[in-house]
């Protein structure tokens, strides 16, 4: 792990010659660059180091400060640590656009008698059972009545309205 962070012996001296002109602000925002680096490196001396959100968040503010950030980075690849933010990003806007479940506006009565409606008059329809809660002084939507009928006619067999072709058959069978 020593040689593969220590760097070529021919880039020191450059390095070093780079140093002597940057500004103070630069190293020390560098310097915290590679200090965390090895904080991370320390707390896993054995294996490949695992970052938490907590590195990765330093990681990234400290690498938008330095300028050869690409060449400081030793423990992930440039292309990891520019991964981080997009994963932020599209993980903040996940939770955003999921929005929240929203409470029912209507009591648990008009639910019910929706209900009740639904399952004794199963000919009416959302606007007919509409129009009898405005007669009550309820006023709903044709779809939310709509969906508390469906929900109470769930697991219903569907009700005939006329009879079947076997029955029609079955009952004019001896007119031929």
């Amino acid at each position: 792990m020593r040689n593969w962070i220590k760097p070529a012996p021919d880039r020191q001296i450059t390095g070093i010659a780079a140093d002597l002109l940057r500004r103070k602000q630069e190293l020390i925002a560098e310097n915290a660059f590679l200090r965390q680096q090895v904080i991370v490196l320390k707390r896993h001396a054995t294996g490949r180091p695992a970052n938490t959100q907590q590195d990765r968040r330093v990681l990234v503010m400290l690498a938008s400060k330095v300028r050869g950030w690409k060449d400081a980075l030793h423990i992930v690849k440039p292309d990891t640590l520019l991964k981080w933010p997009r994963q932020g990003f599209r993980l903040c806007w996940k939770r955003k656009s999921q929005g929240q479940p929203r409470k029912t506006r209507l009591s648990p009565e008009t639910i019910a008698l929706i209900s009740d409606r639904a399952l004794e008059n199963r000919l009416w329809g959302a606007p007919r059972i509409r129009d009898e809660l405005l007669k009550l002084g309820i006023k709903v939507a044709k779809r939310t009545v709509q969906k508390y009928i469906r929900q109470a006619r769930r697991g219903l067999p569907p009700e005939r309205k006329s009879q079947t072709w076997m029955t029609f058959l079955a009952n004019h069978a001896d007119e031929s």
